[in-house]
């Protein structure tokens, strides 16, 4: 598949790769210049789609970098296997490692959001040879709920479970054929529409008769919801939940990295109205140290008051500009 949409200021081409046994889609700007330009890699989180980092790929592209977006496993035009098993966290940074061999890509940056933030957290610790720097958005190195590690190790699901009872979404996840009938495709604008204006619930998606469908916030238009929408209302969301359903087959096979640490230079973000900066003990551990011992090239954590979860979008030119600065420092700015 071959193609190119505009994009305000900049050109997105799309492009599938084979890699790892499947067809990865691969949305790309910038970069037209030759091998040179350094190439920064962007994963996306749940439930959501290359598209979420249109605005970092403008920004990026037209400062000369190559801006790599793929649909991770499960989503939009990339290949969705029926196993269970194959959404592991080891499977999805093996498409990623295989796309970069693809592309002839021996270093990238690396930006993630949400799931993709935590597969690029893995990514880094299973292949830091790969990455030259990390930028993380939403979600933290969490690494008694990503990695088993010491006797009193409890698994992730239990974790989430002991926290926030059975209800939590994440527990809700797990068994097969439950969580689908909540996000069912037919139900696929409702649920895009709620969960990207912040309206989703940790213990149900909703139906679309549940309540009206709240009004956009400035920074999102009835086009980008189209977007999302018609790509669920296609794909389903079975395999964007079979991430969650390896959860704790990831935290125990990631056992032998139990004492590694991230040893990425690294810049994390995150709005103050994160679900995921209110979990309990987070700020504490970000902003004291916790983090920092985990991730010792940490720069520094970066708190955008009034942001919300989908932060690259909600704050699309403050995240570009962090991005910008930090990766910049890296490599010589390109011409």
């Amino acid at each position: 598949m071959e193609g190119a949409v505009a994009a305000a200021a900049a050109v997105i081409r799309h492009r599938t790769v084979e890699a790892n046994g499947i067809s990865i889609h691969v949305a790309e700007a910038g970069g037209e210049g030759g091998a040179g330009a350094a190439a920064v890699l962007f994963l996306h989180g749940f439930p959501e789609l290359w598209y979420s980092w249109r605005h970092q790929m403008e920004h990026l592209a037209g400062r000369g970098f190559r801006c790599l977006a793929p649909d991770l496993r499960g989503y939009g035009d990339t290949d969705a296997p029926p196993e269970i098993e194959s959404y592991s966290a080891f499977h999805v940074v093996g498409d990623l490692v295989a796309l970069l061999d693809a592309l002839g890509l021996a270093k990238v940056f690396v930006v993630g959001h949400d799931w993709g933030a935590i597969i690029a957290w893995y990514m880094c610790l299973f292949r830091p040879d790969r990455v030259t720097a990390l930028v993380n958005t939403s979600v933290a190195f969490m690494r008694h709920v990503f990695i088993r590690s010491g006797a009193d190790a409890v698994k992730t699901t239990d974790h989430f479970h002991k926290a926030y009872g059975p209800a939590y979404y994440i527990c809700r996840f797990q068994e097969p054929g439950v969580a689908e009938e909540e996000f069912a495709p037919a139900h696929a604008r409702h649920i895009i529409r709620r969960t990207l204006c912040n309206r989703f619930s940790v213990h149900k998606a909703g139906k679309p008769e549940s309540e009206e469908s709240p009004p956009l916030p400035a920074w999102l238009t009835e086009e980008d919801v189209d977007y999302f929408a018609a790509a669920f209302e296609r794909t389903g969301f079975t395999g964007c939940i079979n991430y969650y359903r390896n959860m704790d087959r990831n935290w125990e096979m990631a056992a032998p990295w139990a004492d590694a640490k991230v040893q990425v230079p690294t810049k994390f973000i995150v709005g103050d109205g994160d679900l995921t900066y209110h979990y309990a003990g987070i700020q504490d551990y970000l902003h004291k140290g916790g983090l920092k011992a985990e991730v010792p090239l940490l720069e520094d954590v970066v708190v955008i008051p009034g942001a919300g979860h989908f932060i690259q979008q909600e704050r699309a030119e403050e995240v570009s500009d962090l991005i910008y600065n930090f990766i910049t420092k890296f490599t010589p700015q390109p011409n």
